[in-house]
């Protein structure tokens, strides 16, 4: 629209008479508001959106390393009882204190990854 008008409103080619070339002028200055207003719309709507996107990804963020964090405390028993659980001797096999030193090491690990979590505000 605005290269329409422009194109009338050219001197040189005289299509539009003098009385209403004021009228194409008022036209063309209402098309330049309308079309610079549009484009700062699109820039503010894109705006909008990659702030929603950059939003949605901190959030993600935060959920994958509060699902890390308790896979981390999860895996640390699992991997002591594993060991203790194999066929082989192990460092008190067979003893009372060996049952006791495992379970206070699974509780150790577990509450030291989780105080860990929890200060660096991952929990």
């Amino acid at each position: 629209m605005r290269e329409v008008i422009s194109g009338l409103m050219r001197r040189e080619h005289s299509a539009v008479s003098e009385e209403l070339y004021p009228y194409y002028q008022d036209v063309y200055d209402h098309i330049l508001r309308v079309s610079e207003s549009t484009d700062s719309l699109r820039d503010l709507v894109a705006t909008i959106v990659e702030t929603n996107l950059s939003l949605r990804d901190y959030r993600q963020n935060q959920i994958v390393k509060k699902v890390t964090s308790w896979a981390a405390i999860i895996a640390v028993p699992t991997l002591i009882t594993g060991y203790y659980g194999m066929n082989v001797p192990y460092p008190g096999s067979g003893n009372t204190w060996g049952v006791v030193a495992s379970a206070a090491l699974v509780v150790c690990c577990s509450l030291a990854l989780y105080l860990i979590f929890k200060r660096r505000d991952w929990l």
